[in-house]
């Protein structure tokens, strides 16, 4: 099917691309991009995007879809269309499913559910350890094999060095990432916030940023010695930024992210409402840990804004705040965040989401360039920049509701996803 999408702003660093242009679409692929009013389409859908932005597919790396195991939170299709809902067209699931996947067979139901149930391109990392136990190395040549593009054993730290320094030499030898969740369980056990005022004021056990800190530390020394590509998810202190932008500077290859709800929420969010959708893995940290981490994004020390999305039944979350699982669900809210607290304010501008939701996410998983040139994949997200919306008014299309962000207003919402050409989203309503 041909397809010309008329008028956008489109916006795509790699080409020092700003401008008003129309792209003709066909079998998947972008076969002309021209100045608005140049390129023209005798038989085909051509939709007017006149005042609407236009930048390559999004990716968000850091996602959880809870099936197999527990598809009462979150399956892929849900997961699916709440991607395609926010303006993702690629998504990366982690591995901490019921059960881990850790080996090939595993990544293959993922993977072949996914093209089975949604339009969304749904990549896979495999487990670093078997059972994220960190015990013993999982099966990473036969997931390698299967389609995992990289591993990680997130929602646990690996905590003992030689075991990671072991899980990193044989990534290395199939050239994946591996992903870092740094925690160091001696130090947080029993934390559900941050140490510090807040968790005194409000009586509960604190974690200190220092057990984050440490693995960044440990886990920049071990990429080093073993020269694997480290990834580190979801840093949320600003001295673990400065570690990064100290491994950058010696020209290691390491990376991060950093996700909406540390960037836009801090411990002082918490209040005696003891509201579990707050309580995150790692904790929400300070206001000053929060502008350090804009700050990182502005000066390239970070290099993507990953959802870390992580959706539960709504009677988990009614728990105890103690009791209660971590995480909030972001799919459907990351991309809206980053565009009114970020770009429309101008700490951030356009060229500087796309880097960051798009390209360097491609890049650091070694996924294909997406790009907004002749011949490329047509995996394209269009914004509305001015439509204003309230978190929740309209429901999710994910499972669960457990969002961070519930009854705010925000501005900027995708309104059409494309993946190889056909619509996921159109007009703001899922179709795929």
């Amino acid at each position: 099917m041909a397809l010309l999408l008329k008028g956008a702003r489109c916006v795509d660093p790699l080409l020092g691309l700003d401008g008003v242009r129309d792209i003709l679409v066909r079998d998947g692929r972008i076969v002309e991009i021209g100045e608005a009013g140049t390129v023209t389409l005798p038989k085909g859908q051509t939709i007017d995007l006149s005042g609407k932005v236009l930048v390559p597919g999004l990716v968000d790396m850091h996602v959880h879809l809870r099936e197999p195991g527990q598809e009462y939170k979150e399956d892929i299709a849900s997961g699916g269309r709440a991607a395609a809902r926010g303006g993702f067209t690629t998504v990366l699931a982690m591995p901490n499913t019921l059960p881990i996947c850790d080996r090939g067979s595993a990544v293959t139901f993922v993977l072949d559910r996914a093209r089975e149930v949604t339009r969304t391109r749904v990549s896979v990392a495999g487990s670093l350890t078997r059972g994220l136990m960190g015990e013993a190395l999982a099966e990473m040549g036969d997931m390698a094999h299967a389609g995992a593009i990289a591993f990680t054993d997130d929602g646990r730290g690996v905590q003992d060095a030689s075991m990671m320094r072991r899980a990193m030499d044989y990534a290395r030898t199939f050239d994946v990432p591996v992903l870092s969740h740094c925690q160091d369980e001696t130090l947080s056990r029993g934390g559900v916030v941050n140490e510090g005022l807040v968790s005194t004021r409000l009586g509960l056990t604190g974690w200190p940023a220092a057990a984050e800190e440490i693995q960044i530390a440990r886990d920049i020394v071990l990429s080093e010695l073993t020269s694997c590509a480290l990834h580190l998810q979801h840093v949320s202190t600003a001295a673990g930024v400065e570690l990064v932008r100290a491994a950058k500077a010696k020209g290691l290859s390491v990376s991060c992210e950093v996700t909406p709800h540390h960037l836009f929420l801090s411990e002082d969010d918490l209040d005696e409402s003891y509201d579990t959708k707050l309580k995150m893995n790692p904790p929400l940290r300070t206001r000053d840990d929060c502008a350090l981490l804009i700050e990182a994004l502005r000066d390239g020390t970070v290099d993507c804004i990953a959802s870390d999305h992580a959706p539960h039944a709504a009677h988990e979350k009614a728990l105890e705040f103690e009791l209660a699982p971590f995480g909030t669900t972001g799919l459907e809210t990351s991309l809206a965040l980053v565009l009114t607290h970020l770009v429309r304010p101008g700490i951030l501008d356009w060229t500087d989401l796309v880097r960051l939701m798009a390209h360097n996410p491609r890049r650091i998983l070694g996924l294909p360039e997406v790009s907004l040139k002749a011949h490329a994949i047509a995996d394209l997200t269009v914004i509305d920049p001015v439509c204003e919306w309230t978190v929740g008014e309209d429901g999710f299309e994910s499972k669960s509701a457990n969002s961070a962000f519930v009854g705010q207003t925000l501005t900027g919402r995708a309104t059409h996803v494309f993946v190889g050409g056909f619509a996921s989203l159109e007009d703001g309503k899922v179709v795929a």
